[in-house]
């Protein structure tokens, strides 16, 4: 897995913080210096920082799990989106729903009206309904798409929650600390990193450090999931010996149990002297 580049990261102005009176002290840590009033983030702890959570995707990845995306800022929604797609990760751009985490079964409710309402779509019911039903089964379709759709295939909890701006998401935050969800969020000077188990100190406004990021830590998941393909495709051509060595073990069971018979066949032929018998007197 590749460094994070201290150069990309500065050009990508991942170092501009907030304005001094809007800061956390909570972020004094990851802060290096103050110019013209506004906060510099230390951008050496930013290139450790992500190179942590990048090593935590990686692994998630190669095990399979899930790692749920938010963001629902107008700057980081379409990078968001578009990175997380790219991995098959999924995501959560619009609206975060109350639930979504700590009420999941509900939430997977919902996804299966979703699917349901394709089926009647592909196997014709659909067009069986009056045209007052077909267009509020539309608007209700359509609804659950832009809320669920992007997290149509999660089957259970994520392993992991990846947050854009931990002020905006506060809700997806607190739902994740519940469930003893891990979070990694990229978290700006003004904002609280207390919740947060792995903090990208960075600026969440930016649209470049945003992008720049998001992209580092998808980067991470894509290797990840192609060790997880190779490793797979190993198991895969070790299959055949194993199920060989398997089909030849029972011919030696058969081969002596065949050979068993005759010792017993011999006891039994062998002759057995029967006392004689007393003359009568």
């Amino acid at each position: 897995m590749s460094r994070t580049n201290f150069q990309d990261l500065l050009d990508a102005g991942v170092h501009f913080g907030h304005q001094k009176r809007k800061w956390n002290p909570q972020m004094a840590p990851y802060i290096f210096m103050e110019k013209n009033g506004i906060h510099i983030i230390d951008l050496h702890k930013t290139v450790v920082k992500i190179d942590e959570a990048a090593a935590l995707m990686k692994q998630l990845a190669f095990a399979g799990r899930k790692v749920l995306f938010v963001a629902t800022k107008k700057q980081a929604k379409d990078i968001v989106a578009e990175q997380a797609k790219a991995v098959n990760m999924p995501y959560v751009t619009e609206r975060w729903a109350g639930g979504m985490l700590t009420n999941f079964m509900t939430i997977r409710k919902a996804v299966k009206k979703m699917n349901t309402i394709d089926k009647m779509i592909s196997d014709g019911t659909f067009e069986t309904l009056a045209k007052r039903e077909r267009l509020q089964i539309t608007r209700q379709r359509a609804k659950l798409e832009k809320n669920l759709g992007s997290i149509a295939d999660l089957n259970r909890l994520p392993s992991a929650l990846f947050v854009v701006d931990v002020q905006k998401e506060a809700n997806a935050v607190r739902e994740a600390n519940r469930l003893n969800i891990p979070v990694i969020a990229m978290v700006d000077t003004c904002c609280d990193p207390t919740n947060i188990d792995y903090v990208i100190p960075a600026n969440d406004d930016a649209a470049k450090s945003i992008s720049l990021i998001v992209e580092t830590l998808c980067g991470a998941i894509a290797e990840g999931l192609e060790e997880r393909k190779l490793e797979k495709e190993k198991e895969a051509e070790k299959q055949p010996a194993k199920e060989a060595k398997t089909e030849a073990a029972p011919v030696k069971k058969t081969r002596a149990r065949k050979a068993a018979p005759k010792k017993e066949a011999e006891i039994v032929e062998t002759p057995v002297e029967t006392p004689a018998e007393t003359p009568a007197e």
